[in-house]
């Protein structure tokens, strides 16, 4: 059988995240049903991480083993014509049997966009985490340094899963600005449920002086949930590229 890669990008908004399920529409499930319209096969799309209710994603990789003949560059456009407004197959083409989106993935590059600002946006609303109130950046900068490096993340993971660890690297985390909004950018080997949510939640407790920079580390040595920030909403978030 032929693998087939996909470079997705998506609008989570209306979808119960990515992974299928029994109750509501999931973005690999409506995949799977135009793929199935345009190969006449049930095919099981695997994707390269699982992302919650809400989330977006610009750069997600997803693959699949088909029959078919169609070119491998030329499924993006016969999926395209079967798929919402709000999946776009960005990029298709034919790979080794062996690459699994999942397991070869090397990290993940995430954003988070906050919107510092009195009035909400209206036009923005489904792309960004509303925050009323001074926010203090140059102390959610200085408190970035605290999460860079390979740590145990069991504070800044929600529960609701299981993983083998939850030792994680992060190899980058900055923040830039643009006007009134806060754009948090993350990278790392992987990710555990809600962490990325929760460390930019933890970063803007910093940000309103409920938490010092210093504490990041006694959170992290602690190992509890409940000395982290809040697990942030997921609508700011979106999943921009994964490596391999």
């Amino acid at each position: 059988m032929r693998n087939i890669k996909l470079l997705i990008e998506y609008d989570g908004t209306n979808y119960f995240g990515w992974q299928k399920q029994k109750l509501g529409t999931t973005v690999q499930g409506t995949i799977e049903i135009a793929i199935k319209k345009v190969t006449g096969e049930d095919v099981k799309l695997i994707g390269s991480s699982r992302t919650d209710s809400g989330v977006h994603a610009r750069g997600y990789v997803a693959n699949f083993k088909t029959n078919s003949s169609i070119p491998g560059n030329r499924f993006k456009e016969a999926i395209n014509t079967k798929l919402p407004d709000d999946i776009v197959i960005l990029n298709s083409l034919e790979v080794m049997e062996e690459f699994h989106a999942r397991y070869n993935s090397k990290g993940k590059t995430y954003t988070y966009t906050v919107l510092n600002s009195e009035i909400p946006s209206a036009i923005g609303r489904s792309y960004s985490y509303h925050v009323r109130g001074k926010i203090n950046i140059e102390k959610m900068t200085e408190t970035c340094k605290y999460f860079i490096g390979t740590h145990d993340f069991k504070a800044f993971k929600s529960d609701g899963s299981s993983v083998k660890t939850t030792i994680r690297t992060i190899s980058d985390l900055h923040i830039e600005i643009n006007k009134n909004k806060i754009k948090f950018f993350i990278t790392g080997d992987g990710f555990l449920y809600n962490m990325v949510r929760i460390i930019v939640g933890t970063l803007l407790q910093v940000g309103r002086g409920t938490k010092l920079p210093i504490d990041i580390k006694t959170i992290i040595d602690n190992q509890d949930r409940k000395g982290a920030g809040m697990c942030v909403p997921a609508l700011g978030l979106v999943l921009e590229e994964v490596f391999y």
